[in-house]
């Protein structure tokens, strides 16, 4: 990897983190010297790349910074669309829809029209399931997790019971032909995971989470792989 190339890396890494990352961490990362990490970082900051921070400490990409123009490599290019194909293929229109002008986005800025690569990486993703159905409530989860806005839904079990209850949704999570929310559940005081194909409504409230949602979910994904050590 030449100068320039290593130097577009530590960029790429430095976006990747949003907290301090110390020059070991992105010197590791890199597979360079912690002295060769710290000349480019000078380097960069000569060249007005915003970046804070100082050795021992860390360093950040302050936010507002817009790169050059966009170069991908190939597998980078195939990852964008293999994904937003994925999505495509899922009952979540919105999203869908967001992936398609995304491509359209990536393809107008870059130097070069992407367009004919996009249409011909030869990639795609397989739907297991026999047909895609609109589920327009995933739009609102996942407005309602933008926001911290709690939920009402009626749920019903596998024995047919439904209850109505108000949940503060932490994860969605999209598999082949199902998708789960993983939500602070009021009724129950505990998380629960709910099928969005037994929801029968569903309301996105003014209510807000009683905590915030970045806190709810690592305590959810700390019980999480607590339940996972003891399982077998």
């Amino acid at each position: 990897m030449d100068k320039t190339e290593r130097l577009f890396a530590v960029m790429d890494a430095l976006r990747r983190h949003r907290r301090p990352v110390t020059a070991a961490a992105l010197a590791q990362e890199q597979g360079v010297s912690v002295r060769t990490l710290y000349r480019d970082i000078q380097t960069l900051i000569g060249l007005g790349a915003p970046i804070d921070g100082e050795a021992g400490v860390g360093y950040m990409l302050k936010p507002g910074f817009f790169l050059p123009p966009l170069m991908f490599t190939p597998e980078e290019l195939e990852a964008l669309v293999l994904g937003a194909r994925w999505v495509g293929a899922q009952p979540d229109d919105g999203l869908g829809a967001a992936a398609k002008n995304a491509l359209a986005k990536i393809a107008t800025a870059s130097p070069e029209d992407l367009r004919d690569r996009i249409n011909d990486t030869g990639l795609w993703p397989v739907a297991v399931w026999a047909e895609k159905k609109p589920m327009p409530i995933l739009g609102d989860v996942r407005l309602a997790m933008r926001n911290e806005r709690a939920i009402s839904v009626g749920y019903e079990d596998e024995a047919g019971n439904c209850t109505e209850r108000t949940i503060w949704p932490v994860q969605l999570a999209y598999y082949e032909g199902k998708q789960t929310i993983a939500a602070w559940c009021c009724l129950r005081s505990a998380f629960r995971h709910f099928r969005t194909d037994r929801i029968t409504t569903l309301s996105v409230t003014e209510e807000r989470y009683g905590k915030r949602r970045a806190v709810l979910e690592r305590e959810w994904r700390d019980g999480w792989v607590h339940d996972r050590r003891y399982i077998g």
